[in-house]
């Protein structure tokens, strides 16, 4: 993912001078490549280890889109769950095989590096499955394997540098320890808090109702199992107001629609990617895309490409050569915001018209 400078490119930089627009950005290059994915969550020894893949091996579980993960300048995952060890306290269950809280085995985090993933949301229902103390071992764990992660009250933002171009994180969630969604004011002065130190912004959401009767996007709050999860396509205008020039929506457990607004490029929910044994993945929960954004160093969304995948058994994901998510995606698109400027063709391509 990571790719050293061709001789002839190198000879370039040396000699031509700085763009005087972004003295930041290589001037060999006018285009940036961003991938994003939703709920990570590779299996839980909580509340027993039959929860792990077989041989507590999370490596066959992506590794059939390694290739399409590391090939991009900034890959986004939201985790969902903890690397809590033996630190922290579960969440109380009345029932624990009824129970949802997760904690990944440690040495998971290594799946999630050989995959390339280079920015983690942390902003969501399960990072506090084991409480605070959970957190911080969890955040302790990302940090010393050279992941970059935001989310919580404590760090609601990331910044990554990669070939002199900075990319900014922030993660949004209305749930307990995360800046909410539902504070717009403090939502917009911490966007522009990070846009005025980056040159592109990437906004995570968790928000909105879940499961399959929920594959739409209203443009009003969603109150699921009696709480008000946000009015995420609110939020997301929002913030591209105040600055950011990408959002990733997750939270639904399902793929929901696509827009480009301001020459910006939301998705609502990218759903299940990687969710081992504890996520129902029938039906439309169990596809999923991996979307490739390709922007200029402005942030406008220039064009990219879905990449379809499926969740079959007890979960790890493969390309779907049925395609169906970018079919389920374009017509979500469609009858969800007929209004867009963005177009998907039947092989995944995406433009802004």
């Amino acid at each position: 993912m990571k790719f050293l400078f061709p001789l002839h490119i190198l000879l370039f930089l040396l000699t031509c001078p700085a763009s005087s627009q972004k003295d930041t950005l290589p001037v060999a290059f006018d285009t940036l490549n961003i991938i994003g994915v939703g709920d990570i969550m590779m299996g839980t020894d909580y509340p027993s280890t039959i929860y792990l893949p077989p041989g507590n091996d999370c490596q066959p579980l992506m590794k059939e889109v390694y290739s399409i993960l590391q090939d991009a300048d900034i890959t986004f995952g939201n985790l969902e769950g903890s690397f809590a060890g033996e630190t922290g306290t579960p969440k109380k269950c009345k029932d624990t095989t009824k129970c949802f809280v997760f904690r990944m085995p440690e040495h998971y985090v290594n799946c999630l590096v050989d995959a390339g993933f280079d920015m983690l949301s942390m902003a969501n229902n399960h990072s506090n499955d084991f409480g605070s103390g959970g957190r911080k071992e969890t955040e302790w764990i990302l940090e010393n394997h050279g992941l970059a992660y935001a989310g919580s009250l404590s760090t609601p933002y990331t910044v990554v540098v990669r070939e002199g171009v900075k990319y900014g994180m922030i993660a949004f969630a209305p749930n307990k320890g995360c800046y909410s969604i539902k504070e717009p004011e403090q939502a917009i002065r911490l966007v522009k808090q990070l846009q005025a130190k980056c040159d592109i912004v990437i906004v995570s959401v968790h928000g909105g109702a879940e499961g399959a009767d929920y594959q739409n996007t209203p443009r009003t709050s969603e109150i699921y199992l009696g709480y008000d999860r946000g009015n995420i396509y609110e939020f997301s205008h929002m913030v591209i107001d105040a600055g950011a020039d990408i959002v990733f929506g997750h939270g639904p457990h399902v793929t929901r629609a696509a827009e480009v607004y301001k020459d910006r490029f939301i998705i609502y929910s990218l759903g299940n990617f990687c969710t081992y044994r504890r996520f129902n993945l029938r039906g439309p929960n169990g596809i999923a895309p991996i979307v490739k954004l390709k922007l200029a160093d402005d942030g406008r969304f220039l064009g990219g490409k879905i990449y379809p995948v499926y969740q079959a058994g007890q979960g790890g994901v493969s390309p779907d050569p049925q395609n169906r998510v970018i079919y389920k995606l374009r017509d979500l698109t469609r009858s969800d915001f007929p209004e867009t400027p963005l177009k998907i063709d039947d092989e995944g391509r995406m433009w802004p018209e």
